[in-house]
């Protein structure tokens, strides 16, 4: 087995550490901000605030005047919003490349169409392998159908076209608008599907080149807000300011500053208390992520998203709560720490759970009693929710919420000298409520966020291990024997995920459909083949035969993209071989042609990539040790154990495993569960005597 090299951790450890404490002072900075938020900052009575009721009538003791940049600020405002758009002029460097490509594909097409050693598959597989424009199936077709006078005619017409719609200029508003307009353009000589092919190659390539400039763009706002005059306001002596009952708003306000008639807040002691707990806060959660590290050897998995979807519940909630009696009790806070742990793990939720319910309640009247509010029905609901695998859990977390925080609620209260019954009752309602949306929002969350993230829920692996699923039920129904063998897989796989702290679960429903692709030819595969019936396909050229084999993932994606599979279900399809040989049809084309020399060994590999997690890793080495058990059926635990690691030592001699995050010490782990398992299956049964027939006359 191969030796890892030690990793220069001095190297890699400093960038990564700088890279954390930025993150990390960048968070820091943005939470300071949000708490610190006049709006979120509990006031202190005073003798006059924005957003308070004046308790009495205020008129100006004298004629002033004063510039106010309340006024001023909204005429720029709207000055700002009569700026039209800036755009640079066109660019014929874009046009040039734009043409330039279509000349490089047309030629490309060109070169396909005349290469006399492909036949037409593989010339439309070439076509539609251009990566700088789509290509269908059906287009391609045609194009190698045209004959050679008929293409040189189109592709004149094309580049044609292309010339002259780019060099009209496009800005990016005009892009839809040119791409409609194209077919009208075409010439008369050209029937339907012909005119399809030119306008689908032109319209692909269409692309603005004419510029937005966000810089002239906001030299122009800048020009225009600078144009606006200050705006000054008046008053004359004994005018009405502001009449009893009133709200005081910011232009109101700005008079009042103007008359010492209120002083702004000296906010120092607030800054210096946020940024105090903010400091000890942040302290924990780099302890908590280095510990993460240490002990899984990696990072959290999106901690991008969980730091800005704790940025929003915090700014949310700071600008909700505050100075508010009931508010704060409706808050789901809860969501929070919901959806990170069904998404993510419970630690993770628990930890983002406490941070978020000590800044919310920060600076509140009963802070203490509202962080403790938050947080203990948050942590509760997180460990009956777990990993949030059937629907039902979600609502028993729900109601586990509800009632913990009406507990809580109770608690407080009976700490006074009577129990207010109308208010407690009013509290508890809010926290069922409470309960109630912070599941829904944490369902919503976690299936916006797994999709961001690629990542598949505890919910739809649940869903997708069905029987009854579509296309599991096709494949039982089209090819029994491939899903006996994806069965059998993955109990393989499932086992040995649990051994190397993977996703067990994943790893089981991402079997179950790696080889859903079979089901649309399943009497080529030899499971599906009955005993006395088998086809080793050695009647047929192998070069066929291992593109029919291959076929079975491009297939296999096409039906998971149909059915809407995940991303993460599909990646078990398209990894499950790597990029290795059908070996057994290699071995038959070297042996037909006389050496390796003569074979062109990319006509028997798969397209991969290599496994990119060590859940679909796993799915290769099960695969591929089942497939070598079944076919050489070892007697022995010892036999077992050694084409076991016979199979894995393969994959990782020849690089398959390179990016599966796996460790020598889990390639070991692998094999162990590899060979207990296939012993507890494979073991040998006695032999059971003939029933006898208790009718004598038979």
């Amino acid at each position: 087995m191969q030796k890892i090299p030690p990793i220069n951790k001095n190297k890699q450890q400093l960038p990564e550490q700088i890279k954390t404490i930025g993150a990390l002072t960048i968070v820091s900075i943005l939470i300071f901000a949000i708490i610190v938020l006049p709006i979120s900052l509990r006031p202190t009575p005073s003798l006059l605030s924005i957003g308070e009721v004046a308790f009495q009538d205020i008129h100006a003791p004298r004629s002033f005047s004063y510039i106010s940049e309340y006024r001023t600020g909204l005429e720029q405002d709207k000055a700002e919003k009569t700026v039209a758009p800036v755009y640079l002029p066109a660019d014929p460097a874009i046009s040039r490349t734009q043409l330039e490509t279509l000349r490089t594909i047309v030629g490309y097409i060109s070169s396909i169409r005349a290469d006399e050693f492909a036949d037409k598959d593989q010339k439309n597989l070439d076509i539609q392998a251009i990566e700088s424009i789509v290509i269908s199936d059906a287009n391609a077709n045609a194009i190698l159908s045209f004959t050679d006078e008929k293409w040189e005619s189109i592709k004149a017409e094309s580049l044609y076209l292309l010339e002259q719609v780019m060099g009209n200029t496009i800005r990016e508003d005009q892009v839809l608008t040119r791409q409609r307009d194209l077919s009208p353009q075409i010439g008369f000589e050209f029937n339907e599907q012909e005119s399809l092919i030119i306008s689908d190659f032109i319209s692909q390539l269409i692309i603005a080149n004419s510029l937005y400039s966000n810089e002239k763009s906001a030299e122009a706002i800048s020009t225009a807000r600078a144009s606006i005059e200050p705006v000054s306001k008046s008053y004359a002596a004994g005018e009405t300011i502001v009449n009893n009952g009133e709200v005081i708003d910011a232009l109101t306000w700005e008079a009042l500053q103007e008359l010492g008639y209120t002083e702004p807040k000296n906010k120092t002691y607030d800054y210096l208390s946020a940024g105090l707990l903010i400091i000890v806060l942040i302290g924990m959660n780099y302890l908590f992520l280095n510990r993460v590290r240490q002990t899984k050897g990696q990072s959290i998995t999106g901690l991008s998203i969980i730091t800005i979807l704790f940025l929003l519940f915090l700014l949310t909630a700071r600008l909700l709560v505050s100075n508010h009696t009931i508010l704060p009790y409706l808050f789901p806070i809860a969501a929070f720490g919901l959806t990170i742990s069904s998404i993510f793990d419970y630690e993770t939720g628990l930890i983002g759970a406490i941070s978020l319910s000590i800044l919310v309640s920060y600076n509140q009247l009963n802070s203490v009693d509202l962080a403790l509010y938050y947080f203990i029905p948050t942590a509760i609901s997180i460990f009956v929710l777990g990993r949030g695998r059937r629907i039902t859990i979600f609502f028993m977390a729900g109601l586990a919420l509800a009632i913990s925080g009406s507990a809580m609620v109770i608690s407080y209260r009976l700490t006074n000298s009577f129990l207010d019954i109308s208010g407690a009752s009013t509290l508890i309602g809010a926290a069922f409520v409470n309960g109630i949306g912070s599941i829904s929002l944490a369902l919503i969350f976690q299936f916006v966020i797994s999709h961001i993230l690629g990542k598949t829920t505890a919910l739809q692996l649940m869903d997708l291990s069905r029987p009854d699923h579509p296309l599991l039920h096709d494949l039982l129904t089209k090819a029994p024997g491939t899903y006996q063998h994806c069965l059998q897989v993955a109990n393989l796989a499932e086992q040995a995920a649990r051994e190397v702290n993977g996703d067990a679960l994943l790893t089981r429903v991402g079997v179950l459909y790696h080889d859903i692709g079979k089901s649309l030819n399943p009497s080529f595969f030899i499971e599906n083949q009955l005993p006395s019936q088998m086809d080793t396909h050695d009647d047929m050229d192998p070069v066929i035969s291992a593109a029919t084999i291959i076929q079975h993932v491009a297939d296999g994606i096409n039906l998971a993209k149909n059915f809407r599979l995940p991303p993460q279900i599909q990646a078990f399809i398209l990894e499950h071989h790597g990029t290795t040989l059908t070996r057994y049809q290699f071995r038959q084309a070297v042996e037909d042609a006389g050496g390796e020399e003569f074979v062109e060994k990319s006509l028997f590999q798969y397209p991969g990539p290599i496994p990119q997690s060590k859940e679909t890793a796993l799915l290769m080495l099960a695969d591929g040790t089942e497939a070598r058990i079944r076919s050489e059926n070892p007697q022995t635990i010892q036999e077992i154990k050694s084409i076991v690691e016979e199979s894995i030592n393969y994959y990782l001699r020849i690089g398959q495993l390179n990016n599966a995050d796996l460790t020598l010490f889990d390639i070991q782990k692998v094999i162990n569960s590899f060979s207990r398992t296939f012993s507890n299956t494979y073991h040998h049964r006695i032999k059971y005597p003939a029933q006898e027939s208790n009718n004598k006359s038979e």
